[in-house]
């Protein structure tokens, strides 16, 4: 994986802004930074990787090390590509299966050819990408919330990837070497999508979240009316922002939240959570 030095244009927003209903403000340069920078900091973990390490289980279910690592291949994937449904929702996308059928097709790899794929299609992505914003390139893909510019799949991509990577390290009691600019995106997006699936329950929100942490600040909220994150990167206490973004995403209880948030609004953000957390029925014969 070729290491990239920071450019000038390269510097941490002081405020993002994400919406559903009209342009979004999020600093694609600095986005592809961090993107990049998290990507060398999981590779190097893991390098030192031996068998049992590949072998060992994760926050996700069923999913090894190596199934994490091939999924993250797919989705390098599915980020390059121009295909707006793979994440349809409408088209049959279900995150809690559809990614598990992903890596079927390399089932067969040993972990060594994972991760060498793994390195390629990470630095070949980071180049389309880059290649994209210096051309000034702009269409709109399909996520699970509906239609938006492809820079806000590079962020859905980013998010995804800093989960798993929490996904592998957490699980074996290892530090999950993060910092302020990825957890700010991650929890930014975190608590986007989770308004936009409670949007889809019928649940609103209108609230300012106070997060604390390396990645914290000032987030405001409202679903009303499509959805709308403005976030303030400012020193402030709250729960942690890493920890809200894990609870989110249904690997940590509701507590993690913040504690004065009102009931409806707890309930409505953690619709996603309990969604990857409620099992599949099998389809009847």
């Amino acid at each position: 994986m070729t290491h990239h030095s920071p450019v000038p244009q390269k510097v941490p927003p002081g405020q993002l802004l994400l919406r559903t209903g009209g342009p979004c403000d999020i600093a694609p340069e600095y986005l592809l930074h961090v993107f990049g920078t998290q990507r060398q900091r999981f590779a190097a973990v893991l390098r030192g990787f031996g068998p049992d390490d590949w072998a060992g289980p994760t926050r996700c279910a069923d999913w090894s090390a190596h199934d994490v690592v091939r999924h993250l291949c797919d989705c390098n994937a599915i980020a390059a590509g121009t295909d707006d449904s793979a994440l349809d929702l409408a088209a049959g996308f279900d995150p809690r299966t559809t990614p598990r059928g992903w890596p079927a097709v390399s089932a067969s790899q040993s972990p060594g050819a994972s991760f060498s794929r793994f390195l390629a299609t990470t630095d070949e992505l980071l180049a389309l990408l880059r290649g994209r914003l210096a051309q000034g390139l702009r269409f709109d893909v399909r996520l699970p919330y509906g239609p938006m510019d492809w820079t806000i799949l590079v962020l859905h991509a980013f998010w995804d990837s800093w989960l798993h990577e929490r996904d592998v390290l957490l699980a074996r009691g290892r530090e999950h070497p993060t910092d302020g600019g990825a957890t700010i995106y991650a929890a930014a997006y975190g608590l986007f999508i989770a308004a936009a699936v409670a949007a889809m329950f019928g649940g609103q929100v209108k609230e300012k979240l106070t997060l604390g942490g390396d990645g914290g600040g000032i987030f405001e909220l409202d679903s009303r009316d499509g959805v709308t994150l403005t976030v303030t990167r400012v020193p402030t206490g709250g729960p942690p922002a890493a920890e809200v973004t894990d609870a989110l995403a249904g690997r940590l209880p509701a507590t993690a939240l913040p504690g004065d948030l009102p009931a409806s609004s707890r309930a409505a953000l953690l619709h996603m959570a309990n969604f990857f957390n409620t099992p599949v029925q099998p389809s009847p014969r």
